[in-house]
């Protein structure tokens, strides 16, 4: 969940999860729209569908035992190195360094050197305690996100500022593009206690098979209900809602509201319908 997504969102979405699928067998038995219902809001819904994917494969292929080293961690689906290399150091004492974007920052500068690809991981095995390689790990992540920060590093109270060869004074990094805008409106159809939804193709390139407001096309001049914004990767969305009917759209659903919070929403769709206190 913290891939992509900050601490602050994720909290309460972490224990209503963890409550919902105790265990790996209850989440490899439950059905992908439950998983994704129980992840809606927290964005990037590859992310649910790997984890759901990799928790069959820890069932049917591996009797239910989690691996607990990096190598064969990084073959279930949907764990890259980085998270294997955390999970196998925080939860198991395996001796492998981790390297995240903050980790990044803290080794750059530390050696006062651009390093990158494989010489990030090297330089971070280097560095990597062997008796205690979990909070190793924890304090250099810890320590990019509280402390050696990409614009006002925050050097007079690092623990390592005698060992840093930069001081905080690499070159500031290259900043991201400005995001696009695009303005985008909705439907709200209430009719005897349900919602008209539409779900999403399940191959569409962005949130598959999730369920949304149907859009309104061609909406000008219609004076909106409701408006907000939200941001969906580099797109930052001016949102505008009216309560009107959509129930012509052949593709679409009425849906109780008693089923709405089980449903695999999109976040942005669960925005809305919370706004409009359905949910």
């Amino acid at each position: 969940m913290l891939q992509q997504t900050r601490v602050g969102a994720v909290l309460e979405h972490y224990q209503r999860f963890l409550r919902r699928f105790p265990t790996v067998q209850k989440l490899a038995a439950a059905r992908e729209s439950s998983v994704l219902a129980a992840w809606s809001g927290l964005g990037y819904y590859r992310r649910a569908r790997m984890m759901h994917a990799a928790a069959k494969v820890i069932v049917k292929q591996q009797a239910g035992r989690f691996p607990v080293s990096a190598e064969p961690l990084s073959a279930l689906p949907g764990i890259g190195r980085y998270t294997a290399a955390a999970i196998a150091s925080i939860a198991f004492d395996e001796p492998t360094a981790v390297v995240d974007g903050n980790v990044k920052r803290v080794l750059r500068r530390l050696v006062a050197d651009n390093l990158s690809g494989e010489l990030l991981w090297e330089t971070a095995q280097e560095l990597l305690t062997q008796r205690r390689p979990g909070d190793f790990n924890q304090a250099m992540m810890e320590l990019g996100a509280t402390i050696c920060l990409p614009r006002q590093p925050r050097c007079s109270v690092c623990p390592v500022y005698e060992q840093c060869d930069s001081r905080g004074s690499l070159p500031k990094p290259k900043t991201l593009g400005r995001q696009n805008k695009r303005m985008i409106h909705y439907a709200l159809d209430c009719h005897n206690g349900s919602v008209f939804l539409v779900r999403r193709p399940k191959d569409a390139s962005l949130m598959p098979g999730m369920w949304e407001l149907p859009e309104i096309r061609g909406a000008n001049g219609v004076s909106p209900w409701l408006t907000l914004r939200h941001s969906i990767t580099v797109t930052d969305y001016q949102v505008a809602v009216s309560q009107a009917p959509a129930s012509d759209q052949s593709d679409g659903k009425w849906i109780s509201k008693a089923r709405l919070a089980r449903l695999p929403l999109t976040g942005l769709a669960r925005k809305i319908l919370r706004a409009a206190r359905l949910i």
